[in-house]
């Protein structure tokens, strides 16, 4: 494999927040606590100490949410120390994606990892436990149902509501028998299959059979899994649930932050509302909301007094959800974390945060960009090598990669400048002329400029239509190179799965990217296959 690292800056696609924070633009430091730099580590450990977390609640969790879980030694090792005050946690976070869903899935759990045997390294006094929070409470079924592998969309089909982790594994069946027949037979693709087989074999819930395989793919890394929605961690962060509802924690300093985030040129990421918990019954995660001196969950028929807010709150404290504004709260609360990776879009809410979690009195981690890959297979690197270009070439928006390999590869001359300059000089000498016979004669002479300069623009597109026409099977080479680099006029992490590697190179794959994605290398990763 050849790695090809490229400035963020070069890449289509990145927004301008986040480019800003990979650059360390000055604009965004107000917003954030710890210069994205390893070297910033050491502050971070001594600072995070201050901030104690329940660890034997902690540990005990996850000992029961494991229990059922064939787990490596790593993995329970990893567990236990967390017990310790000298171990800290790194996290990253997701959705329960359908087999993973897109690949920063899998690009995120490995940036994890890769930064904990970095931290180890760095500071042997300390153990850093790589840590996935998968999002179980999420009720965006829309967003988690489906995945593309090989141009080829899987959907999971289900009338079910409410929190996807809830749900049944009803209709996962067809997604693995469709996912099979497009895999193949072989053995990679056999052994990934096995895993997805045994994971639904042993799960209750849509939670279990995703936990079951990203367990059995990262586990021997020492990975933890924590799912969040959870009655004894939500008990131990009830008075933050009461703050917010009954208080409205968030929305003022949140508000007030990201008026200071658009005064400095970037865009507000998510907007907070009065009270950002949802309440989960059955089937159902539904906002709360005060109206009319009460508590009503929109779409049923719950209300609720402050008095039995409070006691609720007290009582079944997994029945409120957070929403997106103060998940961060939650994680941090709950795990003795020092850094956050997540991407772009992740970044620009959690930067939102600052304020909020100085006024929850809660830690506030550093944030860390994950690592942005794409994979360039043997095939299209050998159609690259026959049309003169390489990867880089095609970071270039469509219209200019084709013009450029137009004006290399034509024969024909198609670039008329030079006979626009001869238009330009002559009618220069006639508007002078012009302007001195009679003034307003120049501005008719410069018109007829601008005519003749339009009819050679159309002139010069159409040689280049004709040129282009010649070159046609070359240029729609290109272009379909160009789609599979940048699907749907996106980054590969955003529209393909992890399987379309993972079977043609079967777990050396996931131990590639463990060893490459080190998201404190800020640039883009190209791979070729070689």
């Amino acid at each position: 494999m050849k790695v090809i690292k490229v400035n963020y800056d070069q890449v289509p696609h990145i927004s301008k927040r986040d480019l800003a924070y990979i650059k360390g633009d000055e604009n965004l430091r107000p917003f954030y606590n710890y210069d994205f730099s390893f070297d910033a580590f050491s502050q971070i450990i001594s600072d995070r100490k201050s901030f104690p977390v329940n660890r034997n609640l902690l540990v005990a969790t996850l000992k029961k949410q494991y229990q059922d879980q064939p787990t490596s030694d790593s993995t329970n090792k990893n567990i236990a120390s967390l017990s310790d005050d000298n171990t800290f946690t790194i996290i990253t976070a997701h959705q329960p994606s359908l087999l993973t869903g897109p690949l920063y899935f899998i690009y995120k759990i490995c940036s994890v990892i890769n930064l904990c045997k970095r931290l180890k390294e760095a500071h042997p006094d300390s153990d850093f436990i790589p840590t996935f929070i998968l999002g179980a409470e999420d009720h965006d079924f829309e967003e988690i149902n489906h995945f593309k592998v090989f141009n080829k969309s899987i959907v999971w089909e289900t009338e079910q509501k409410g929190a996807v982790g809830r749900m049944s594994i009803d209709g996962i069946r067809k997604v693995l028998d469709e996912t099979k027949e497009i895999l193949g037979q072989s053995p990679n693709a056999q052994e990934i299959s096995d895993i997805f087989d045994q994971s639904l074999s042993t799960a209750k819930t849509y939670f279990d059979f995703v936990f079951g395989y990203v367990n059995k793919l990262f586990s021997e890394y020492g990975l933890v899994i924590i799912n969040m929605d959870n009655p004894q961690l939500k008990g131990s962060f009830a008075p933050i649930i009461k703050s917010e509802v009954l208080d409205n924690l968030s929305q003022a300093t949140v508000n007030k932050t990201i008026d200071n985030i658009e005064a400095a040129g970037f865009k507000g990421q998510a907007t907070p509302r009065e009270i950002n918990f949802f309440y989960l019954s059955e089937n159902s995660r539904e906002r709360i909301v005060f109206e009319d001196d009460l508590y009503k969950v929109l779409n049923t028929d719950f209300k609720f007094s402050k008095e039995e807010m409070i006691s609720e709150i007290d009582t079944h404290p997994e029945r409120f959800s957070p929403n997106v504004i103060v998940r961060p709260l939650y994680q941090e609360f709950t795990l003795p974390n020092l850094a956050y990776i997540g991407g772009g879009g992740e970044l620009a809410y959690w930067m939102e945060r600052k304020e909020q979690f100085a006024a929850a009195k809660i830690f506030y981690p550093m944030l860390i960009r994950r690592n942005s890959a794409q994979w360039n297979d043997g095939g299209i690197l050998k159609q690259q090598v026959k049309l003169g270009l390489s990867s880089i070439d095609f970071l270039k928006g469509e219209h200019n990669l084709i013009n450029n390999f137009i004006e290399a590869n034509a024969t024909e001359e198609v670039d008329l400048s030079e006979e626009k300059k001869i238009i330009e000089d002559a009618f220069a000498k006639m508007a002078e002329k012009a302007k001195a016979i009679e003034g307003p004669l120049e501005k008719y002479v410069l018109a007829e400029q601008a005519k003749q300069l339009k009819v050679t623009n159309q002139i010069e597109g159409k040689l280049l239509k004709v040129i282009k026409q010649k070159h046609d099977v070359s240029l729609n080479k290109i272009k379909s190179l160009k789609e599979k680099q940048f699907p749907s006029q996106s980054l590969q992490e955003r529209k393909n799965n992890f399987l379309q590697q993972y079977i043609k190179h079967g777990k050396s794959y996931i131990d590639f990217l463990v060893t490459h994605l080190d998201p404190f290398v800020k640039e883009y990763m190209i791979v070729e296959e070689g």
